[in-house]
């Protein structure tokens, strides 16, 4: 049966349901009517059913809340969260094919309050008079305020709508707590490269799609892949350019060079499970070490140019920030780590700014290595058997029978000393004398020097070097 979208009477900017009629039903786009066949590929190559949607195996179990949305049976409201171009407006779409629903669709770019209301009492008229249920998809959910996303509550909650809502920020920062604990909650992971090839190589052969007429060369296929940052919309929509343009020259060939030309990226040779990719990685890190911003900003962005995946990048970071620069500035450790929270919570592209913050702290803050060199000297003696006892006065003293024992006797709490610091013995004496943190002259580590000279001269050699 065929059914075609149609504006209701209720209408508003970014506001359409499926007509009362399945007679008309087409494959286009939400209020698109039925296709034309010059849709964008990216359109066209929308799966028809389930079972073509790739990338989200977790999700299409037999019985599994995404299989029941899709095709009917218990109700229930669900917030689809994933990267762009993971599949959630095609979910959206195949639930709107189905025949035993009303659909309404609404975007939160375009769409307030209002339109929320009026789509919920006309879902609430329509199911009084023996209509169909109605499923609201919201796309962006995450723009809409917290009035606009309250709004939404009362119709879930007593199943006046079923609500379908998209978002590509993590929901329980973007979205409101009540809604998000009325609705199942479905993460659609982002594709990896083996996903987006067959997304192209179904492209190029399908009669959806390029129906065969073109070559795609392989290089040009990895390319296509390796940009497409598990974005299966951009690769096809890249694709599609490309293979225009041959068309154009007559040629029935895509190249490596029509795809660069279409995305005007160049093919940077960059192999995330090979050589190039721990090249590369090296001459980041190496980069932030010797302080050249310049050089490390080139690497990272050949790194995003390529593919590869912000998080790794974002924890290389991290890593760096404690073991090469440590306490010569200790906000560079706050600075990467939040640039590794900005990369879950944003995604690529915006997260490359934070990625780029990062960068210039790190290789611009003054450079210490006293903090692994701390570290490892004090795993290396440990391993080395240089443990001893605890001291007895270190020894927890709060149970039954430690007193006896002479644990906790003797302790001295600094917090009693004006200097807050006294003379005792903390270590075990195997390594009593060991300084492990030696501190360079290199940025905050130069106060830090100074001042842990004196503390240990109070700790260790007693009261009368004070």
């Amino acid at each position: 049966m065929q059914m075609t979208y149609a504006c209701g009477e209720m209408d508003a900017p970014g506001l359409f349901e499926v007509a009362e009629s399945p007679r008309d039903r087409g494959t286009g786009g939400f209020g698109s009517g039925p296709a034309t066949g010059d849709e964008p590929l990216a359109v066209r190559m929308r799966p028809r059913a389930l079972d073509e949607l790739v990338g989200q195996e977790h999700l299409l179990t037999p019985g599994s809340p995404l299989r029941q949305v899709v095709e009917g049976g218990q109700p229930m409201s669900v917030i689809l969260w994933g990267p762009p171009g993971s599949g959630k407006t095609t979910i959206a779409r195949l639930v709107a094919d189905a025949d035993d629903r009303r659909f309404r669709a609404m975007s939160a770019l375009n769409s307030g309050v209002k339109d929320v209301r009026a789509a919920i009492e006309e879902a609430r008229r329509v199911r009084r008079t023996g209509g169909p249920q109605t499923i609201l998809f919201i796309d962006e959910v995450h723009r809409f305020n917290k009035t606009q996303q309250d709004s939404l509550l009362g119709a879930v909650e007593d199943r006046t709508i079923t609500l379908l809502a998209a978002t590509t920020e993590n929901p329980y920062f973007s979205v409101v707590a009540p809604l998000v604990s009325r609705c199942v909650l479905l993460s659609l992971r982002e594709l990896g490269d083996a996903d987006v090839a067959a997304v192209v190589d179904r492209a190029v052969t399908d009669p959806r799609g390029l129906d065969g007429a073109l070559d795609l060369t392989d290089e040009a296929r990895d390319h296509l892949v390796r940009t497409a940052g598990g974005d299966a919309r951009k690769a096809l929509t890249a694709l599609e350019a490309a293979a225009s343009t041959a068309e154009a020259e007559g040629d029935p060939t895509v190249t490596v060079g029509l795809v660069e030309a279409a995305i005007d990226t160049a093919a940077v040779r960059y192999d995330r499970d090979g050589d190039g990719h721990y090249d590369i990685a090296s001459a980041f890190i190496k980069s932030l070490r010797g302080s050249d911003v310049d050089a490390a900003m080139h690497y990272l962005a050949r790194m995003i140019v390529a593919g590869e995946d912000p998080r790794f990048i974002a924890r290389r970071m991290v890593v760096f920030a404690s073991e090469d620069v440590g306490m010569a500035d200790p906000a560079a450790l706050q600075t990467a780590t939040a640039a590794a929270t900005a990369v879950e919570r944003i995604g690529l592209p915006e997260c490359r700014i934070n990625l780029a913050q990062a960068v210039i702290h790190l290789a611009t803050a003054p450079k210490s290595n006293a903090v692994i060199a701390a570290v490892d000297e004090a795993v290396a003696d440990v391993r080395a058997g240089a443990i001893g006892p605890v001291p007895a006065d270190l020894r927890d003293g709060h149970y039954r029978g430690a007193a006896e024992l002479g644990h906790g006797a003797g302790y001295v709490y600094p917090h009693n000393d004006p200097l807050g610091v006294v003379p005792q013995r903390y270590a075990p004496d195997a390594v009593a004398d060991r300084d492990y943190y030696r501190p360079t002259r290199h940025g905050e580590e130069a106060e830090i020097d100074d001042r842990l000279a004196k503390i240990r001269r109070i700790v260790r050699k007693g009261a009368d070097d004070r």
